[in-house]
Protein backbone atom coordinates (compact mmCIF):
# COMPACT_ATOMS: atom_id res chain seq x y z
CA UNK A 1 0.00 0.00 0.00
CA UNK A 2 1.00 3.47 -1.06
CA UNK A 3 1.96 6.14 1.79
CA UNK A 4 1.44 9.65 1.07
CA UNK A 5 3.41 11.61 4.46
CA UNK A 6 1.93 15.03 5.04
CA UNK A 7 1.33 17.66 7.59
CA UNK A 8 -1.42 16.06 9.35
CA UNK A 9 -0.02 12.09 9.65
CA UNK A 10 -0.21 9.41 7.34
CA UNK A 11 -2.78 8.73 4.42
CA UNK A 12 -3.10 5.29 3.19
CA UNK A 13 -4.08 5.50 -0.37
CA UNK A 14 -6.18 2.86 -2.31
CA UNK A 15 -3.98 -0.03 -3.87
CA UNK A 16 -4.57 -1.74 -7.34
CA UNK A 17 -2.83 -4.96 -8.41
CA UNK A 18 -2.18 -5.36 -12.32
CA UNK A 19 -2.20 -8.60 -13.76
CA UNK A 20 0.78 -9.77 -16.14
CA UNK A 21 -1.64 -9.87 -19.47
CA UNK A 22 -4.29 -6.94 -17.82
CA UNK A 23 -4.78 -4.44 -19.90
CA UNK A 24 -4.32 -1.23 -18.19
CA UNK A 25 -7.56 0.57 -18.90
CA UNK A 26 -9.07 -2.19 -16.80
CA UNK A 27 -6.86 -1.74 -13.69
CA UNK A 28 -7.31 1.93 -14.05
CA UNK A 29 -11.28 1.31 -14.15
CA UNK A 30 -10.68 -0.60 -10.89
CA UNK A 31 -9.17 2.04 -9.32
CA UNK A 32 -11.04 5.07 -10.14
CA UNK A 33 -13.90 3.01 -8.90
CA UNK A 34 -12.20 2.61 -4.98
CA UNK A 35 -11.55 5.85 -5.21
CA UNK A 36 -15.10 6.79 -5.26
CA UNK A 37 -16.30 4.02 -2.73
CA UNK A 38 -14.09 5.56 -0.48
CA UNK A 39 -15.43 8.60 -0.86
CA UNK A 40 -11.89 10.74 -1.91
CA UNK A 41 -13.20 12.21 -5.05
CA UNK A 42 -15.87 13.84 -2.99
CA UNK A 43 -13.64 15.74 -0.55
CA UNK A 44 -11.34 16.57 -3.22
CA UNK A 45 -14.47 18.33 -5.44
CA UNK A 46 -15.38 19.88 -1.81
CA UNK A 47 -12.06 21.50 -0.92
CA UNK A 48 -11.22 22.65 -4.90
CA UNK A 49 -12.82 26.16 -3.58
CA UNK A 50 -13.46 27.93 -0.81
CA UNK A 51 -16.70 27.36 1.24
CA UNK A 52 -17.40 29.97 3.20
CA UNK A 53 -19.36 28.95 6.71
CA UNK A 54 -22.82 30.35 5.81
CA UNK A 55 -22.76 28.01 2.85
CA UNK A 56 -21.37 25.46 4.62
CA UNK A 57 -24.34 25.44 6.75
CA UNK A 58 -26.53 25.40 4.21
CA UNK A 59 -25.31 22.11 2.50
CA UNK A 60 -25.72 20.44 5.42
CA UNK A 61 -28.74 21.32 6.44
CA UNK A 62 -30.10 21.06 2.50
CA UNK A 63 -28.07 17.14 3.03
CA UNK A 64 -30.32 16.90 6.62
CA UNK A 65 -33.01 17.40 4.74
CA UNK A 66 -32.29 14.97 1.75
CA UNK A 67 -31.60 11.65 4.44
CA UNK A 68 -35.11 11.75 5.65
Amino acid sequence: MYKIICKRGDINMPKVSVGEHEPLEKALRRFKKKIELEGILKTLKARKHYEKPSEKKRRKKKMGYKKF
